[in-house]
């Protein structure tokens, strides 16, 4: 029985040295961390269960026969994070450069399978250098069938990708599929077609970095949700996101306990608004003064800054935010921004998280470029999103909410529930100045009339109580109490029930 065991435990061993020593080695110089270590602090202490440690490739061409190690370059298997289920999966660079076999996409089909029939989210940790070459069509078949289980387990359990390395061709459309994707700065990149294809087929140099670094999928084409110094830093912040996300859309997201009054009044809130209409202010003070103990976990912070999306807590339960900031071209909405927020709400209503709102938009972005760019169709987006939401849904208007973008940012008529304004909304089709010009076009050319004409639609449109008359706002509220105001209407929608007619799908404007 001893040998036996001891048999097992140089196994294990064998198992836990992946590609050896010295690749280990050689991927701790790059700053990378290695698949197992990467698991360990993701994961509570001691809590992770692995599944086909000894799982071994098939192939046997090309002398693949002669290497045949354990694991087959992927680590999979279950855990906790902070004492709730999650699976894992985390690639071994080490293992024939993390490339994707037949049989290491049998181990990630199989917690992926596990994660949707237990309900509990799906983390991939992804260093992979493809497909692997020497299997050929075997390969693609097992990236074919990750990607299926992607498609399923949308909507059904939170997906989260770690981008800790290369993932290229093919291998990119599987964390393109999931919730969240974050990277590591400099160590880590995303692309269909590397430099090297890319110089032979459009003659354009480019590094890795500039084609698919993580500055690139944070700012330019928002394919990442955030990015990291180094794979420590990734890996707590994936703990910190967890902790807000429900196990599946099955359950509500997790109550943590607060030390917060929900009576707490901010005065500082009455002056946020600056006297000059046109003049900025930070939206980020606002969210940070209503969240429990000011905490906010924003999502995609680099792209679209125009507007902001995140999580904070209102009584300890996660609710989704999102936000137009008058930092960033005047919160206007554009092409980027309605993607971007499109997104995340649809995300909120999947796994049943409540949306606050907060809105002080000015319009949509004029331009050739955004009507080139089909901003009809993206703006419809995020109408669409929040038309066809059922969550809990409280919008607080700060200042302006102009023109379809008032209708577009959950407002009552896209079944709000609760739609409050500050003493200091303006609610109208368009601006003054601008509403002025078209309704007495004949008088432009007498400076004194016009002024008088502005002053008096300003004193007749640019409060909320025109839109509060026609309980298109519930109440009018004082800033110092939105934290209170909000948490309570929260609190009474918590058995909110509502539902769409049925359908098998919708066709949101894509």
């Amino acid at each position: 029985m001893r040998d036996i065991l001891e048999e097992l435990e140089e196994r294990r061993a064998q198992a836990r040295l992946g590609g050896g020593a010295a690749r280990i080695e050689a991927q701790h110089k790059k700053g990378k961390l290695t698949a197992r270590e990467r698991i360990e602090l993701l994961m509570d202490e001691g809590s992770f269960e692995e599944f086909d440690m000894f799982k071994t490739h098939r192939c046997t061409d090309f002398g693949m026969e002669e290497s045949k190690p354990y694991g087959d370059g992927v680590v999979t298997g279950w855990g906790t994070v902070n004492g709730r289920m999650v699976y894992v999966f985390s690639q071994d660079f080490t293992v024939f450069g993390g490339s994707l076999s037949e049989t290491h996409a049998e181990k990630i089909c199989k917690i992926m399978d596990m994660a949707v029939q237990n309900g509990a989210p799906v983390i991939g940790i992804n260093d992979s250098g493809g497909a692997r070459i020497q299997e050929g069509v075997s390969s693609l078949g097992g990236y074919a069938d990750v990607f299926q289980r992607n498609i399923m387990a949308s909507g059904v359990v939170p997906q989260i990708s770690l981008i800790m390395g290369p993932c290229a061709g093919g291998a990119v459309y599987s964390p393109a599929m999931t919730d969240f994707i974050f990277m590591v700065k400099d160590s880590s990149y995303m692309f269909v077609t590397g430099p090297d294809v890319v110089k032979t087929v459009t003659n354009e140099v480019v590094t890795a970095e500039e084609l698919g670094g993580a500055s690139t999928h944070t700012k330019k084409s928002s394919v990442a949700d955030g990015a990291y110094e180094n794979d420590v830093e990734a890996l707590i912040e994936t703990r910190r996101l967890i902790d807000f996300l429900p196990l599946s859309n099955r359950e509500k997201a997790p109550v943590r306990p607060f030390f917060d009054d929900v009576d707490r009044i901010e005065e500082s809130l009455d002056t946020l608004i600056p006297a000059n209409p046109n003049a900025p202010y930070d939206m980020k003070e606002l969210i940070t003064k209503i969240a429990d103990e000011g905490d906010f976990f924003e999502i995609q912070k680099e792209f679209a800054g125009n507007i902001i999306t995140g999580f904070v807590r209102l009584e300890g339960q996660t609710v989704g935010v999102v936000a137009n900031q008058p930092m960033v071209l005047a919160g206007c909405l554009d092409i980027d921004s309605s993607r971007k927020a499109a997104r995340f709400v649809r995300f909120c209503d999947a796994f049943s998280i409540p949306i606050l709102t907060l809105v002080d938009v000015p319009g949509f972005l004029p331009g050739t470029g955004q009507e080139y760019g089909g901003v009809i169709k993206h703006g419809a987006k995020l109408l669409f999103a929040y038309g066809e939401a059922t969550v809990p849904k409280v919008t607080v208007i700060t200042r302006k909410a102009y023109g379809g973008a008032y209708d577009v940012m959950a407002s009552k008529h896209l079944r709000g529930d609760f739609n409050y304004a500050w003493p200091t909304a303006e609610i109208a089709v368009m601006g003054a100045k601008g509403a002025v010009e078209i309704l007495y076009r004949s008088e432009l050319g007498d400076p004194e009339k016009i002024a008088s004409r502005t002053k008096d639609y300003e004193d007749r449109f640019a409060n909320p109580f025109v839109a509060a008359e026609k309980g298109f706002i519930d109440e009018v509220i004082q800033p110092r109490s939105t934290r209170r105001r909000v948490a309570r209407a929260f609190a009474a929608l918590r058995s909110k029930k509502l539902s769409n007619p049925w359908k098998k799908h919708d066709n949101i404007p894509l």
